[in-house]
């Protein structure tokens, strides 16, 4: 009986390494997976920071353009004429 105990001990022993070795690679495995995930999250937030201050770049730029008109008289004394909303003319 001895030597079917050892063959039954070398069995289970055998059975344990390899749950142990499928659970050690299913750690490993995971844990690749969770450092991916780590620096795909990272990417994310900081394109999404970009893309937050580019949108704010944005709205702080509209309405910033300053235009110059430039009038000229088309008289030789100076005064040109203005006419107001209600269409009364009002000489400048």
């Amino acid at each position: 009986m001895g030597l079917k105990d050892d063959v039954l001990d070398i069995k289970k022993e055998f059975q344990e390494v390899k749950n142990q070795s499928f659970a050690m690679d299913l750690l490993n495995d995971y844990k690749k997976q969770n450092k991916r995930q780590f620096v795909i999250i990272i990417i994310l937030i900081f394109a999404f920071m970009a893309l937050l201050a580019y949108t704010i770049y944005l709205l702080n730029d509209i309405g910033v353009e300053e235009t110059q008109e430039t009038v000229s008289q088309d008289n030789e004394n100076g005064s040109n004429n203005f006419i107001g909303n209600d269409g009364d003319i009002i000489n400048g």
